[in-house]
C-alpha cells in the first residue's frame, strides 16, 4: 500500500512539472505603485423648473432620485464618489443669493451607500440653477492628487447666473491642465440647454447626452462612472476628408471628428505586411432623430475596391451607436522579404451615416464621432487562423493534449503494475 502511494504521488508530481514546463515562464516584476483611486462627483440640478413633470410620468427630480439610487449601488469600490446640488436650498428671488446656492451634499470619499441615497431623499425641488458656481465648487470637492477626475453634471436648463458664464468656467477648468474631464446629461433639454451643455463638455474633452427617460439617465451616470475607474485614452481630433486622397493619416489611437446627417468621411492608415488593421466608430446621437438609422465602417484600398466592412442599423431612440472591422494584411513570402524592404499598404477607412432627423433640427455641427484605430502583429503563420480561432494561443491547446496524453500513459501503468501485483498475491 505505501509503495502504491509514493507511486502516485510521484506521478502527480511529474504531471505537474510537465505542465509547468510547457507552460510560458516570466520573470516577477518588482509591483508597481498603487494608483491613486479615481474621484467623481455628480452635480445635480435641484432648482424649481425640477418639479415638471415629463419624464416617465413623474418629475424630473423623482426620475434624477431613483436613478441615482440605482447608480449608488452600481459604483465600482475604486471610485472615490461625492455629490453636490445646486438650487437646492434658497426658495426666494433674491438673484445674487440664489446665484451662491450650491454646496455638496456628500463629501468626495469612500462610499456608505445607504448615507448617500438618504441624503439624495432629502432633495426637493427649490430655487436657481447657478451651473458655473457649482461647477467651480465641484472642481475644488476633486483637487489634489493626480487621480482620474470627473464631473458628472444632471440639470434641466440653463444657467440663471450670467455673467458668470458656465462654459467660460469649464474652459478655464481644462486651461488649468489637471485633467478634468466635465460630462453633462441635459433631462428635456430646449435648444439653449443643449448648445450650453455641449460647449461645457467639449471644453474638457467630456460628452453631452439628451436624457428623456429615467432608464437613459441611470444607464449613461453609471457608463460614465464606470469609464472614471476604467478610463480611456484622450482623444485625437481628427478631421476626415470627402475622399481618400485627401484624407488624414493616422496612427494608432482615438479619434475625434464631427460627421453631418448621412455623410461620408475618410481616413487613411498604413498598414505593413504581417500586421492586421483593427478599427471601430461610434457615432452619437446628441439631438433629436429620426426612427431607421445606421453606421458604416469599410476598408478600402486607394484605388476604391472593398477589402472588408462593419455595420450597424437600429430604429428607435439611441444615443450611441457603433461597429467595426479587422483586416490581416499577409506577411511577404520569404524569397520576396529578402529581395526588397517591404512596403505599407494604404488602406482607407470610410465612416458613414444614415441619420437624419426633423426639420427643426439643427444639422451643424456634425454629430460627435470617435474612431479607434489599432494596429497590431497578424497571426504569424496560415494554421494560426484556422486554430479554432485561438491565433498564437495554439500551443496552450498542444500543451493541455500532451499533459492529458501522458496523464493517460502513466495512469495506465499503474493500473497495470496494481493488476499484476494483485495476481501475484
Amino acid at each position: 500500500m505505501i509503495t502504491r502511494k509514493r507511486l502516485a504521488t510521484g506521478a502527480c508530481a511529474l504531471l505537474a512539472a510537465l505542465g509547468a514546463a510547457l507552460l510560458p515562464t516570466h520573470a516577477v516584476a518588482d509591483a508597481p505603485a498603487a494608483k491613486e483611486s479615481p474621484k467623481v462627483e455628480l452635480v445635480l440640478d435641484v432648482s424649481g423648473s425640477m418639479r415638471a413633470e415629463d419624464i416617465d410620468g413623474k418629475s424630473r427630480m423623482a426620475a434624477a432620485k431613483q436613478a441615482f439610487n440605482e447608480v449608488l449601488d452600481a459604483v465600482p469600490e475604486e471610485v472615490r464618489l461625492g455629490i453636490r446640488t445646486l438650487g437646492a436650498d434658497y426658495p426666494g428671488q433674491d438673484r445674487k443669493q440664489g446665484c451662491k446656492d450650491t454646496r455638496q451634499l456628500y463629501p468626495v470619499g469612500p462610499l456608505d451607500r445607504t448615507e448617500a441615497k438618504t441624503a439624495v431623499a432629502t432633495l426637493a425641488p427649490t430655487g436657481w440653477t447657478p451651473i458655473g458656481p457649482a461647477l467651480l465648487g465641484a472642481a475644488k470637492d476633486l483637487e489634489g492628487g493626480d487621480a482620474t477626475r470627473r464631473i458628472v453634471l444632471i440639470t434641466d436648463g440653463e444657467d440663471t447666473c450670467a455673467p458668470l458664464d458656465p462654459c467660460q468656467v469649464a474652459r478655464e477648468i481644462a486651461a488649468k491642465g489637471i485633467h478634468l474631464v466635465i460630462d453633462t446629461l441635459g433631462l428635456v433639454p430646449d435648444a439653449k440647454t443643449r448648445q450650453q451643455l455641449t460647449c461645457i463638455a467639449e471644453a474638457t474633452g467630456g460628452t453631452y447626452t439628451s436624457v428623456h427617460r429615467t432608464e437613459e439617465l441611470s444607464r449613461r451616470v453609471r457608463q460614465l462612472v464606470d469609464r472614471a475607474a476604467d478610463p480611456v485614452v484622450t482623444p485625437i481630433a481628427a478631421r476626415g476628408a470627402a475622399r481618400c486622397a485627401d484624407a488624414p493619416e493616422l496612427k494608432p489611437g482615438l479619434y475625434t471628428d464631427r460627421e453631418s446627417f448621412g455623410e461620408h468621411r475618410w481616413y487613411r492608415v498604413d498598414l505593413l505586411p504581417g500586421q492586421e488593421l483593427r478599427a471601430s466608430v461610434s457615432v452619437s446621437a446628441d439631438r433629436a432623430v429620426n426612427d431607421d438609422y445606421g453606421v458604416l465602417l469599410r476598408a478600402v484600398t486607394r484605388h476604391g475596391r472593398e477589402i472588408t466592412r462593419g455595420s450597424e442599423a437600429g430604429d428607435g431612440r439611441t444615443d450611441v451607436i457603433s461597429t467595426g472591422l479587422r483586416y490581416p494584411k499577409p506577411e511577404l513570402d520569404d524569397a520576396d522579404a529578402d529581395d526588397l524592404k517591404p512596403a505599407a499598404e494604404t488602406v482607407c477607412l470610410q465612416v458613414s451615416n444614415s441619420f437624419s432627423a426633423p426639420p427643426s433640427v439643427k444639422t451643424t455641427p456634425g454629430m460627435p464621432i470617435e474612431l479607434t484605430v489599432d494596429v497590431v502583429d497578424g497571426p504569424a503563420t496560415a494554421s494560426d487562423v484556422a486554430s479554432f480561432g485561438l491565433g498564437r494561443g495554439w500551443w496552450l491547446l498542444g500543451a493541455l493534449v500532451l499533459t492529458g496524453f501522458l496523464a493517460g500513459l502513466i495512469w495506465g501503468w499503474l493500473s497495470r503494475w496494481r493488476l499484476a501485483v494483485w495476481r501475484t498475491r
